[in-house]
């Protein structure tokens, strides 16, 4: 390999560490030395961890050839988003109050990743209480994307995004609740997966009380990166158990085999909204890439898209209002009480019997997708119905949120579901990324990202443009 380390794979890297080709050590400075040069532009890293990363490095080659069993990442450098525990480091989650809230232990998908030999590198920034597909915040500022300056690079793992596009880390962590992993990656030409409920071990202990409802059943951890392979890497690494989370579902990453060709259903027209000319060409160059790799391709829109999302929004919004605006209201500065005063008056919140009523019926629609599943397992659809906002387009006023969570339909929906979706990216539009999600069977993403590796390969590794404009 000629590149230079820091623009290597996780894959690549952990192999060629446990080879004895190259030091932990080595892999994390280059790592560090690529934060240093390209970081500032962007503010994807909010909080450099350069000295616990060398010494951690240092100790990491100890262990190289003594003997004991490395694990997946050993050496690998990667980062955290602001919004999970990590001992000794305060889970700001973009607000200035909790900067003082640090952990005395680590998360569990934090832990996880230390076992299996990953070396944290950096924390990275997240709108104020990741509720925003735009990454700002009054404590940490505004994260660019490194494509182009004028668009968002997603959020709320925007800092992740940003950062492991640019070759800070193999490995970004981040979450998803309302896409906050795919649509990062779509912004920034990267590859995710949007794990199944219950895949992934989730626990904050610094929280003050558990999470609302409907966040313990639609908001997931899991990887951005580079390249499929490193997704399906780190999803591995991720998933393991962790007594913390009650919810953790002891399944295999890898399930029975399908029989051939398995079939994908192409949405163009979620939730009865058509998609920017762009979007739609994205999708048309994934399905000739998925047929050409022998899947049995078919227009067929997903069944009650708009109920999906309105009911995301329902249950989301009623619980914000009810466990956490007055926290917000307390805490939270001018942008985001206007975000989410908008977010309120686009969704339909509902007194407590309606509420109970609208989390009942979130079964029937899981059903009718469960159903539909039995003879499409797999989804082809836009991650977002359009290329990617301009910079702060939410601040707009509520007309224009309206229309953006219209637009989002497809992304956020999945979340209602709890089913899995890999993203992927398909090339430039007027030199900015597009992408399509890839959507499974629930405890199926090992489906999800065998065809967005038969994307992939068609498209190649986005971030390679990327560093040679750079």
């Amino acid at each position: 390999m000629t590149a230079p380390i820091w623009q290597w794979s996780a894959t690549e890297t952990a192999a060629a560490i446990r080879d004895g080709k190259i030091t932990a050590q080595e892999a994390v400075e280059a790592a560090l030395q690529r934060m240093a040069e390209s970081n500032e532009a962007v503010n994807a890293v909010t909080v450099d961890l350069s000295d616990d990363a060398r010494r951690a490095a240092r100790r990491a080659d100890g262990i190289v050839g003594s003997g004991v069993a490395l694990g997946p990442l050993h050496g690998v450098p990667i980062t955290i988003k602001e919004n999970v525990d990590q001992i000794g480091q305060a889970t700001t989650n973009g607000v200035p109050a909790f900067a003082e809230v640090v952990a005395d232990t680590d998360s569990p998908v934090v832990a996880n990743l230390r076992k299996a030999g990953a070396i944290i590198i950096g924390r990275t920034n997240t709108p104020e209480f990741s509720l925003r597909w735009f990454t700002d915040n009054p404590l940490r500022g505004l994260t660019k994307n490194p494509w182009d300056d004028g668009i968002t690079p997603g959020g709320s793992s925007g800092g992740a995004a940003a950062a492991v596009a640019l070759g800070i880390g193999a490995i970004a962590h981040g979450n998803d609740l309302g896409g906050s992993l795919r649509y990062p990656a779509y912004a920034c030409g990267l590859a995710t997966i949007r794990p199944s409920f219950g895949r992934v071990p989730a626990y904050n202990p610094t929280g003050a009380e558990e999470r609302p409802p409907t966040l313990q059943l639609m908001s997931v951890q899991g990887p951005i990166a580079r390249e499929v392979r490193d997704v399906r890497l780190a999803l591995g690494v991720m998933a393991q158990r962790d007594a913390r989370d009650p919810w953790w579902v002891p399944a295999p990453l890898d399930g029975p085999r399908l029989a051939t060709p398995i079939k994908v259903a192409v949405c163009k027209t979620p939730a009865g909204i058509a998609c920017h000319e762009a979007v739609a060409r994205a999708i048309d160059q994934a399905a000739d890439n998925l047929a050409n790799a022998g899947y049995a391709v078919e227009a067929k829109d997903p069944p009650l898209m708009a109920e999906i999302a309105e009911s995301w929004r329902t249950l989301l919004f009623t619980d914000t209002k009810v466990m956490s605006e007055a926290a917000m209201r307390q805490y939270g500065s001018k942008d985001i009480m206007q975000v989410l005063g908008d977010y309120l008056a686009a969704s339909n919140v509902r007194d407590l019997d309606g509420y109970i009523r609208a989390l009942a019926d979130r079964t029937r629609l899981l059903r009718a997708w469960s159903e539909f599943m039995e003879d499409y397992p797999l989804v082809l659809a836009p991650v977002s119905q359009v290329p990617p906002f301009p910079q702060l387009e939410d601040l707009q006023g509520p007309d224009r949120v309206k229309q953006m969570l219209d637009e989002q339909s497809m992304l956020y929906g999945i979340n209602l579901l709890g089913l899995p979706s890999a993203a992927v990216p398909t090339g430039l539009h007027e030199g900015v990324p597009m992408g399509v999600q890839i959507i499974g069977p629930r405890l199926r993403e090992d489906l999800c990202l065998d065809a967005a590796e038969a994307v992939e390969r068609s498209t190649g590794i986005l971030s390679q443009q990327l560093w040679s404009q750079t």
